[in-house]
């Protein structure tokens, strides 16, 4: 089951190709010039099934397939999220499997998935083999070695003025971001915007958490403040979001109660995700710091109702 949420326009436009998509089989193996240019329209892709694999494949095939954001030759950094191996704190294997694959597919020379953790966290969530059997490369950066980062200016930072993001980043040329979206102690949120920390120097990233950074809402603002700075000047490619099955409290740890969207959600655009994302479990992007300030700051829409969002079941 497929459903578009589009612009009043791009309703009018497109009328005539959406009634054929319904009609027909499977919608991108067999599409139209005119349905190829509707599909590069979509802001966000979302595809919801049991087999979480096939849903990573889907969702950035309905984007208009890897080879829209990797060409062939190019090195690609990915950077999941590997905190903890409690249920709901991590991305699943399955889907940086899909990923790997499809870059690999595109033709990638090489895929890195790069990480500020220890390589524990990777083999206790299950994604250490993955990369392995995937034929990717896993560079952990030292994050006690300030040697290993790159102080980087940020002209528009209200909270944060400078970052120091890991100089393995800026060896690839191709960035995709792969959070899982789940329970955050201090914002209540974690999504694409948090997951550019795990670029950043730790001891840089202390600098986010003032004290009381879990209660006192200025302490909560300074610390979303900074991860919108922060945001202004890495940019992923491509993000793919884990919202298959995430933890609701206790973040970003866990464990946690869990909730089972069963979806991945995919695009370029951090804000909309984000808003989108955080109303899976009932939150408003308006009450969210992060995403006000990252739209602020003119990285994205953050109206879902000016998106145009297409959801799949599989």
């Amino acid at each position: 089951m497929e459903k578009n949420i589009t612009r009043r326009s791009f309703i009018k436009k497109t009328a005539a190709i959406g009634a054929a998509s319904v009609l027909g089989g499977s919608v991108l193996t067999s599409l139209s010039s005119c349905q190829k240019a509707a599909a590069e329209k979509i802001d966000i892709s979302v595809v919801k099934g049991e087999d979480y694999f096939s849903n990573t494949l889907k969702a950035v095939e309905q984007l208009g397939g890897m080879e829209k954001f990797v060409s062939r030759g190019s090195k690609v950094a990915i950077l999941a999220n590997p905190q903890r191996n409690n249920p709901g704190a991590f991305t699943k294997p399955e889907l940086l499997k899909a990923v790997i694959r499809m870059c690999r597919d595109a033709g990638a020379d090489r895929v890195t998935c790069v990480s500020l953790l220890p390589e524990k966290n990777w083999e206790s969530t299950g994604l250490l083999s993955v990369v392995n059997e995937e034929g990717g490369k896993l560079v952990i950066v030292d994050n006690r070695d300030e040697a290993g980062f790159k102080k980087v200016p940020i002209p528009n930072g209200v909270a944060l003025k400078e970052a120091q993001i890991m100089n393995e980043f800026y060896s690839h040329d191709v960035f995709i971001t792969m959070p899982i979206t789940k329970d955050h102690a201090g914002n209540k949120f974690t999504g694409t915007l948090k997951n550019m920390m795990g670029l950043n120097y730790s001891k840089s990233n202390r600098t986010f958490h003032l004290k009381n950074w879990t209660t006192d809402i200025n302490a909560i603002r300074h610390l979303d403040q900074c991860i919108a700075d922060l945001n202004t000047i890495v940019k992923p490619d491509l993000c793919v979001v884990d919202a298959t099955e995430f933890i609701t409290t206790n973040g970003p740890f866990g464990p946690g109660e869990i909730i089972k969207p069963k979806k991945v959600i995919a695009g370029t655009d951090r804000v909309a995700i984000d808003s989108y994302c955080c109303r899976l479990w009932g939150l408003e992007p308006e009450n969210i710091i992060t995403i006000q300030e990252a739209a602020a700051h003119g990285l994205g829409q953050k109206n879902l109702n000016d998106l145009i969002i297409k959801e799949t079941a599989v």
